[in-house]
């Protein structure tokens, strides 16, 4: 019986950061067999600025051709490039109600958006992102523009306060095929320690690091991912993972994570999301 391939949705916004998104999602397509479309919604407010019901309609055909030429564009430079099919869904209309019909009708496995100026992608003014954690009990992939996913090239994959495979994210296997050994695992706890390495009864190295949790940690951390060239963050959403044992292990908040690393973030789907799959 053929795999199912993983449904991902990419919401884009057409500034300059779009190119470095989809390239970033081509990355992690090839590496788990997955379909990709985009989803670009123009907030029909910034579109219609006259109560005039006929120069309404033109206004709104006339940003669909603009937008659907754009998309096409970018989409043939890019597919070219890297051998992927790319399709594309656009929209005119509330933001967040369009992209809630499109989760609901088509329930994709998992959800991109960019990320730019440390900055989650927001449309206008609305945090999207924060609508996503909400609505999405998938995965959901945060990319950011500097040392970005690149497509056919290996992964170099970190684990922020977990165990040593991406928990909750049906396609941790195939993941792990693709990733540059050894995988390194960051840990903020609540008594400081120093960095370690250890080997796995999976004999995957790991190098361990552990910060102590404080009001710079998050900065420090910052500053090991950029060192260590991290270019994707595994994320687990739920609460205490119950294989963890580092009963020290510190909660963080995701949105302060979200908002203040500047790196690609995986992040795992939410408790049981899978148990029908």
């Amino acid at each position: 019986m053929k795999k199912k391939k993983h449904k991902i949705l990419v919401l884009i916004d057409l500034k300059d950061s779009t190119s470095a998104t989809i390239k970033s999602t081509i990355s992690l397509s090839k590496m788990i067999d997955g379909d990709i479309e985009l989803f670009y919604v123009k907030n029909a407010s910034d579109v219609v600025k006259r109560d005039n019901q006929l120069s309404a309609i033109r206004t709104i055909n006339s940003e669909y051709r603009a937008a659907n030429k754009k998309i096409q564009n970018l989409i043939k430079s890019i597919s070219d490039n890297y051998h992927e099919t790319i399709n594309y869904r656009l929209a005119i209309g509330n933001v967040k109600n369009e992209i809630d019909s499109y989760i609901k009708e088509h329930q994709p496995d998992i959800i991109v958006l960019g990320k730019r100026k440390s900055i989650p992608l927001n449309f206008i003014g609305d945090n999207i992102t924060d609508f996503i954690l909400k609505n999405h009990n998938g995965v959901i992939m945060i990319v950011a523009n500097e040392n970005a996913l690149e497509p056919n090239k290996k992964l170099s994959l970190g684990i922020l306060n977990g165990i040593e495979q991406p928990p909750n994210i049906l396609f941790a296997d195939d993941l792990m095929k693709h990733i540059q050994e050894p995988l390194k695992s960051f840990k903020i706890i609540d008594n400081s320690s120093s960095p370690k390495q250890v080997n796995t009864a999976t004999n995957k190295q790991i190098v361990e690091y552990v910060f102590e949790n404080g009001d710079d940690s998050i900065n420090t951390l910052s500053n090991y991912l950029s060192k260590k060239n991290i270019n994707l963050l595994c994320i687990d959403r739920n609460k205490k993972n119950v294989n963890n044992n580092q009963e020290n292990t510190s909660k963080l908040d995701i949105k302060d994570v979200i908002s203040k690393l500047n790196v690609s973030l995986l992040i795992s789907g939410k408790q049981n999301s899978y148990l029908h799959q």
